[in-house]
């Protein structure tokens, strides 16, 4: 058994099945000691940076929806018919509810708990159920059968008794116990930092919907300004997003919506609480829920094409980007470019910078295959297809469920890319839709190889041409099956590079994609 083999065994695929509890929960929580300031927390007027025109995906995206009652009635056809509306924008959904998942998870949807599904010590369960969630736990429309793999979007929403908000609206992110201004804002900080390692998923944080007591309103209106304004100022992916569910039900003006391309965000001051109830219930009325529909399909499309249009948040070769990382600001909070970023030049005078152009027969590449699964995998020279020179590497895969298969190039002993700061490659995909992990081999020899991994997926660049890559030794981790997510790259110690294709376990994955001019980019480039 091969190096990459016998490490790519030590990972299992496992299958989680979801629990479904019927019935609604409706909890009423009472906090005390909140701020009542005398001035209104301004929100702006006006909107965001230009997005695409939001049409719906060409081929159908897998969506799940963590929730509880208030989703589970957005989501019903005859409430705020939000899953029938997506079916129709070619989003399959799926969703989780109370008694869902590993250890009940399901059952924990404050934003308390949102740790505990992205960052905590268990999160790699829970996440690995919910990408591969497919049954519905709710009532809502499907209009399509399931088209196999992953979940694409994942969209997280806690309920309106996290509308009750203590401590200040200005407070800082600070971590402490409960519910506060400050402990919300330092928990939603901390997710990013796990939203920033998947690229390949989108993540739509929903705002938990108003209540109509107005002691703790203009808490709840402040934070969720924060969200919609300052929690991505400073994130550098396109795979974020916030939609202001609870702008949106504060007032028949109160907007969360796409309008000539643009993000418009509007609310008129002093409208902090639920303007839509239920009975006399805090849950979003029908019409309320409809609104919130009405507004948010068209962003959600949006934010689709920006992300699903650039991933993994690199330009296409004609605008290649300005820095090696390879994300731009959020959609929030992206500024326009007066002229395009030039292009990270490779290293100037470093020996080895190409590490394969496939101007002649790819020597030394070999493929890896899945012990016991029939999976394949195969390449060639082409000199069809090429981005330049006389020929391309054409890797085509036709992967079992819940398999996986590498081409890879490992030297029998250590390279030194000291002075680069990533990999630069070219990519021609056929279709889209089918994650690649980049590989970057390290470790002490090919008997103990240790796997650096990216995994992204290709843009509409890729399709109509060749999309340029670019990933930094920085932006690298390790696996979990394999060791310390936190330890670096140390390209000192290179052991060559891969391109890694993973299936899902609902059907079989089979494509192509072509590689060219696989180089290192230099420190000076960044």
């Amino acid at each position: 058994m091969s190096a990459i083999e016998s490490s790519r065994k030590a990972v299992a695929a496992r299958r989680f099945l979801g629990r479904v509890l019927a019935g609604l929960l409706a909890v009423v929580w009472v906090f005390s000691g909140c701020s009542s300031p005398s001035s209104e927390a301004q929100l702006p007027a006006g909107a965001s940076a230009q997005l695409p025109a939001a049409q719906s995906p060409k081929q159908p995206v897998k969506l799940v929806f963590v929730h509880h009652s208030c989703g589970e009635n957005w989501l019903n056809d005859s409430h705020g018919g939000l899953g029938k509306a997506l079916a129709e924008n070619n989003y399959f959904v799926s969703d989780t509810n109370y008694g869902w998942g590993p250890d009940g998870i399901g059952d924990r949807t404050d934003i308390t708990n949102w740790p505990e599904w992205f960052t905590g010590p268990q999160s790699a369960g829970y996440l690995g159920a919910l990408y591969r969630e497919s049954e519905q736990h709710c009532e809502y429309t499907r209009t399509a059968a399931d088209p196999g793999g992953e979940n694409r979007i994942v969209m997280f929403k806690s309920c309106f008794p996290n509308s009750n908000l203590e401590g200040k609206p200005t407070d800082r992110p600070a971590r402490g116990e409960g519910l506060t201004v400050a402990n919300a804002k330092a928990i939603y900080n901390g997710l990013l930092k796990y939203f920033a390692t998947r690229p390949d998923r989108l993540f739509i944080a929903v705002t938990a919907p108003p209540v109509q007591d107005s002691t703790c309103a203009a808490n709840a209106r402040a934070f969720n300004s924060w969200l919609v304004k300052d929690w991505l100022a400073d994130y550098r992916g396109n795979n974020v997003a916030v939609f202001d569910f609870y702008n949106v039900l504060t007032g028949p003006d109160n907007h969360h919506r796409l309008v000539g391309g643009k993000v418009e965000h509007l609310y008129q001051p002093g409208k902090n609480t639920l303007y839509y109830p239920s009975d006399g219930d805090d849950h979003p009325s029908p019409a309320g829920n409809r609104k919130a529909t009405e507004e948010f399909v068209p962003l959600l499309n949006a934010w689709h094409a920006k992300w699903a249009g650039t991933e993994p948040q690199v330009a296409s070769e004609a605008k290649p980007p300005a820095e090696m990382s390879p994300e731009t600001p959020p959609v929030e909070a992206a500024k326009p470019v007066e002229t395009p970023p030039q292009p990270a030049q490779p290293a100037a005078g470093l020996k080895g910078t190409s590490i394969d152009d496939f101007e002649g027969d790819p020597a030394g590449w070999a493929a890896f295959l899945d012990d016991g699964k029939d999976t394949r995998l195969t390449f060639a020279a082409d000199k069809k297809t090429k981005h330049g020179g006389a020929a391309s590497l054409q890797i085509q895969y036709d992967l079992a469920p819940d398999s996986w298969a590498a081409c890879s190039l490992v030297p029998g002993q250590p390279q030194n890319w000291s002075g680069s700061a990533g990999l630069s490659f070219y990519l021609h995909v056929e279709k889209l839709g089918q994650p690649i992990t980049v590989v970057a081999y390290g470790g002490r020899s090919s008997d103990e190889l240790l796997h650096f991994e990216r995994t992204f997926q290709a843009g509409q660049a890729a399709i109509d041409g060749w999309q340029r890559i670019d990933v930094a030794w920085s932006q690298l981790r390790l696996p979990e099956w394999q060791g310390d997510a936190n330890q670096k790259y140390d390209p000192r110690s290179a052991m060559g590079v891969g391109f890694t294709f993973q299936s899902a376990g609902d059907g079989r994955q089979a494509g192509r994609v072509w590689v060219d001019d696989v180089s290192l980019v230099g420190e000076g480039s960044r």
